[in-house]
Parts: structure tokens; C-alpha cells; sequence
């Protein structure tokens, strides 16, 4: 009785053996199945039962967009798993079968980011913090401790830079909702800690010299070539005999030489270089020409003066809508744009505007500047902020008071700040030449530029 006990104990051991040989090393199961049993893919789970059931639950209170993105971060928090099942019964792959790898969680991650194009929705920092966001999952990718700072690190490549400007855009979130609706704000909370700490400490616990390939495992498979279009152009014509040939055939001879024989055999007739060309006259230096002044005439400056024209997106825009939102859109060449008859309630919009100046007379809500080239905008008070987004040269001046400034994704931006306006926050992400100028002591004197660290 005691040996039947002996070998069935032996025998338990055995098959726990083999079982627990699969986590070793580096190595994995063999099955699916098996592999949804390791411990980083079980507390995977536990993280999206936490974490993604949490920021479901505030999506689904708020709905819309905020609902649809946030389905696409339940969507890639899925891939990354079956990913991480993946890595478990693959070899690591060479740079392109690591391509092939990582192609489902780029296409959802490319799908979050198709949500923040066209028009601002009302809804736009939140869709750019979740599209923002999902960058951070590409830790993946990376190999060593690199894999842990891609994930947190703002200062650190791009996974870190990206989940700061989703901080950005989530404090924004907080900003705007902490008084008005407090799902909102529970959503932006609970996207965050999703992240930090919750991916952050998952990925430093199981992770912490990034995924772990099976060298046992399969070989991940590279994407294929591509085969050539049918439309492809057909293959040139083999090339014409050699233009220094000593044996020119007879027909060859026959007939008048063409392209460059023509050329060597106009060189070597002997006659002079200069022979076919044209005499230049006494009246047709510029020297002796009498309408040497520069002087353009009325005529010719007339035909080049461009009149403003509509955008190609659309006829130009400048009305108030649903009485409580000013539209500016699509306006080229417009030097006198005025916006008189606002309140403390409204906020004003700005999109797709080209060499245009715009004054707003009155307090308003909220500025938004957006998509804009070469355009200035004059205001006097703003009770919330003033957003300049996607702009490239634009110039703001602000005659009172303004809490919020931030400048987004843009290229040249000029801030003129009046003295009510001096202790504006202003914040700044993935912008270049942005100038800050404040008046000087005297009411008259100049202004002067102050340093801004972006």
C-alpha cells in the first residue's frame, strides 16, 4: 500500500514538472490553452477587469463618441494580449516579422486615431487622449529595461512623449468638467491610472526587460513580398546600338542621324560652335532699352493683386450658431473680420482661415483656433481658454484677461499679452517658434519677448 502511495506521488510530481518546465527560461506551452494559464496572461486579465471594466463603466454613463473610443481601447488592450499569448509560443521575429507582429495592434491603433481628424467634436480631448494613449501599448516592441521607460518616461522616445500628451489632453478633461459632469471627470481618472499605475506596474512585474520569446517556439512568419501590379508599365524597349559603335551598319548610314548622333556629328563636321545662333542687336540690350525704370504699370500690378477667394473647403463662414457658438470658417484674405454682438456665454471657433485678421469685441467663453495659416486674432476678455490648434503663423493678442492659453501642434505662434493678462498659464505640446511679448513699463514703450520652454 505504502509503494502504490510512493509512485502515485512520483508520478504527481512528474506531470507538475512538465507543466511548470513550460514557465521556465523563457520557454511557454505549447497550446493556447496552456499559455492563457501563465501568470502574466491571468493578471493580464485581472488588469482589463480592473482597469478597461472601469473606464468602460464611465463611457457607457456618457455614451457617443466617448463610447465608440473607448470601445477601440478595449478593442487593443484585447490585441495585446493575444499578442502576449503569441509571444509566448514564438520565437522572436527579425525586424520585419516583428512588423507583421505588431500589424493588428498599429491598425486599431490607427482606427482611435481616424476619430480625431476632420472637425473639433465636442467631445475632442477626450478622443485624443484615448487615441494618444494607446501608443504606450508599442512596449511590446522594445527589448530590455528600454521597454519599461517607453511606457512611463514623458522624456523618453515616443511611447512616453505620446502618454504625456495624453496626460495633456486628460487634464484638460478635468479642467473643464470638474464642476459640470462628474462622469466625465470619473473617466479621465480612471484612463489614467489604467496606465499609471496599472499597465505601468503590470509591465515592471512581469515584463521588466520586455516580453520574453520562446526559443523553442514558432517562427513568427514575415510578411510577403508584393507582387506586381497588373496595371504595372511595360519594360522599356532594349537600347539602340552603341552611339560610338566602329561598324555602323549600312541602313544605319543610310538615313540622317537622330538625338545624340546628331549632336556628336554636328561637333565633329568642324564648322564653328557658334554658328547657328542668333545675333543679339544694339536695341536688344538691356543697356540701351529705354524702359529701364522697374516701374510696374497699373495695368500689370492690377492683373497680380489676388482678391480673397473661398477655400476649397468649404464657402466662408461667420455666424452664430445655436446661439451660444460663433462658426469662423474658411476665411482667405479677410483683413476686417469683427465679432461685436458676444457674451460671457458664448465661445468662439476658428477653423481653416488664410491671411485673415479677426477682432472679437466682448467677453466670450472660450476661443478655439483651428487648422489656421497666417491669421491673427485680437480679443478682450476669455473666461475659460484661449486653444491655438494645427496652426502654422498665426498671431494672438489679448487685450484683457485670459486664465488658459495653450498652443497645440503648431508652427510660429506670436502671443501678445496685455498687463491683465500676465499671469496666464500658458501650455504648450509639439509646437516650435512660439514667441510670448509683453508691454514694456512706459504705457507707450516697446514690447519685449520673454523666453518659453516647449
Amino acid at each position: 500500500m505504502d509503494e502504490k502511495l510512493i509512485q502515485r506521488l512520483e508520478s504527481a510530481v512528474t506531470r507538475l514538472e512538465v507543466v511548470t518546465a513550460g514557465f521556465r527560461g523563457g520557454g511557454s506551452p505549447e497550446t493556447g490553452a496552456e499559455a492563457a494559464l501563465d501568470p502574466a496572461i491571468v493578471a493580464f486579465d485581472d488588469l482589463m477587469a480592473e482597469f478597461v471594466a472601469r473606464v468602460s463603466a464611465a463611457a457607457g454613463k456618457i455614451g457617443g463618441k466617448v463610447l465608440e473610443a473607448t470601445k477601440i481601447l478595449e478593442e487593443a488592450f484585447s490585441v495585446q494580449k493575444e499578442l502576449l499569448v503569441k509571444v509566448k509560443q514564438s520565437q522572436k521575429p527579425d525586424p520585419a516579422g516583428m512588423a507583421e507582429f505588431l500589424k493588428p495592434l498599429h491598425e486599431v491603433i490607427m482606427k482611435a486615431n481616424a476619430l480625431t481628424e476632420g472637425r473639433r467634436s465636442d467631445f475632442f480631448n477626450h478622443l485624443k487622449t484615448a487615441a494618444d494613449s494607446l501608443t504606450a501599448l508599442a512596449w511590446i516592441a522594445y527589448t530590455g529595461k528600454i521597454a519599461v521607460k517607453e511606457m512611463y518616461e514623458p522624456s523618453y522616445r515616443t511611447c512616453g512623449r505620446e502618454l504625456a500628451m495624453a496626460e495633456f489632453y486628460n487634464n484638460k478633461i478635468l479642467v473643464e468638467y470638474k464642476t459640470k459632469d462628474p462622469n466625465h471627470v470619473e473617466w479621465a481618472k480612471a484612463l489614467k491610472e489604467l496606465y499609471v499605475p496599472g499597465l505601468r506596474d503590470y509591465v515592471k512585474r512581469f515584463y521588466p526587460l520586455g516580453p520574453v520569446w520562446n526559443p523553442t517556439g514558432k517562427t513568427t512568419a514575415s510578411a510577403p513580398p508584393k507582387a506586381p501590379g497588373p496595371s504595372a508599365p511595360a519594360p522599356p524597349p532594349p537600347p539602340p546600338a552603341s552611339l560610338f559603335s566602329s561598324e555602323p551598319s549600312q541602313a544605319s548610314s543610310s538615313r540622317p542621324k537622330e538625338g545624340m548622333a546628331a549632336v556628336f556629328q554636328e561637333i565633329n563636321s568642324g564648322k564653328p560652335a557658334t554658328s547657328g545662333l542668333r545675333k543679339v542687336t544694339d536695341d536688344m540690350k538691356t543697356k540701351n532699352r529705354a524702359d529701364r525704370s522697374g516701374v510696374v504699370g497699373a495695368g500689370q500690378k492690377e492683373g497680380r493683386v489676388s482678391s480673397p477667394s473661398f477655400s476649397k473647403a468649404g464657402p466662408p463662414k461667420l455666424e452664430l450658431q445655436m446661439g451660444r457658438k460663433w462658426v469662423v470658417e474658411n476665411q482667405i484674405g479677410r483683413k476686417n473680420l469683427v465679432i461685436d454682438d458676444c457674451d460671457a456665454k458664448q465661445s468662439v471657433y476658428v477653423y481653416g482661415c488664410k491671411d485673415s485678421v479677426l477682432k472679437i469685441q466682448g467677453k466670450v467663453n472660450n476661443i478655439t483656433i483651428d487648422k489656421c495659416t497666417k491669421m491673427g486674432i485680437v480679443f478682450a476678455d476669455v473666461v475659460a481658454a484661449c486653444e491655438v490648434v494645427n496652426c502654422d503663423s498665426v498671431e494672438v493678442q489679448c487685450q484683457g484677461s485670459a486664465p488658459t492659453i495653450s498652443v497645440d501642434n503648431t508652427a510660429g505662434c506670436q502671443l501678445y499679452l496685455g498687463k491683465d493678462a500676465l499671469e496666464a498659464s500658458i501650455t504648450t505640446a509639439k509646437s516650435s517658434e512660439i514667441n510670448v511679448l509683453v508691454p514694456g513699463a512706459e504705457p507707450d514703450g516697446d514690447w519685449f519677448g520673454l523666453g518659453v520652454a516647449y
